[in-house]
């Protein structure tokens, strides 16, 4: 089932961006093109910016089936993508494509689509604001707040919008980030980072309920 649903959802994107047999020979001819040199282009040149972004409101319209409207994510357990850096996440394609992050129909997906696309794509969401879900838990969020400004903030920086190279955590998903958290604390799974795992190591249950709740409340 998860493959014939995987194979739908590419079929879809293939047919909203052009015949799925010139798509695919587009994606395979831009498979080497440096899309961190293609991203700076497109900031650099507005014209660019403004094709590519177009391009990259189509492939949100497929994307929109998991990851919401805009990016902001109607399901728990899946991320939101608005207002994340666009270069972070475009390292995030690579990584599904190259197998250092796994999920089945993200790898389906981004080796369905052309290096524009991606491209385009990533501009589309960072320009997207996120729609945020205040704590009704105040003490919690206070809590949160403490143990985000002893050690988070050093790579997730103090408002919580990452960089280039760190994750816009702020907005986030509290389900995912909670199961993300957890993951990095005790090294399952795929997506290992040494950083993650030597700062969630000493996390409690509770310090990491705390940290969501006001990481998650942060616009």
């Amino acid at each position: 089932m998860a493959n014939k649903s995987t194979a739908l959802l590419v079929a879809t994107m293939c047919s909203l961006l052009a015949t799925p047999a010139a798509h695919a020979q587009s994606a395979k001819a831009t498979a080497d093109v440096d899309l961190a040199a293609r991203l700076q282009a497109a900031q650099s040149d507005p014209k660019l910016n403004e094709s590519l972004f177009k391009t990259g409101r189509k492939v949100a319209a497929v994307c929109m089936n998991c990851h919401g409207e805009g990016g902001n994510s109607p399901k728990p357990d899946t991320p939101n993508l608005a207002g994340q850096n666009p270069a972070y996440l475009l390292e995030q394609l690579r990584q599904f494509a190259d197998g250092r992050r796994r999920n089945e129909f993200m790898e389906g997906m981004i080796k369905a689509m052309t290096a524009d696309e991606k491209v385009g794509m990533v501009l589309f969401y960072a320009a997207q604001p996120v729609t945020v879900k205040p704590s009704s838990k105040p003490a919690l969020v206070a809590r949160g707040k403490e143990y985000y400004g002893k050690t988070c903030f050093r790579c997730h920086g103090e408002d919580g919008r990452g960089g280039e190279k760190f994750a816009r955590i702020a907005g986030q998903q509290p389900e995912y980030l909670t199961t993300t958290l957890k993951r990095y604390r005790v090294g399952q799974g795929v997506r290992t980072d040494p950083l993650m795992a030597a700062n969630t190591k000493l996390m409690t249950d509770a310090d990491i309920e705390a940290v969501v709740a006001y990481v998650t409340s942060m616009p």
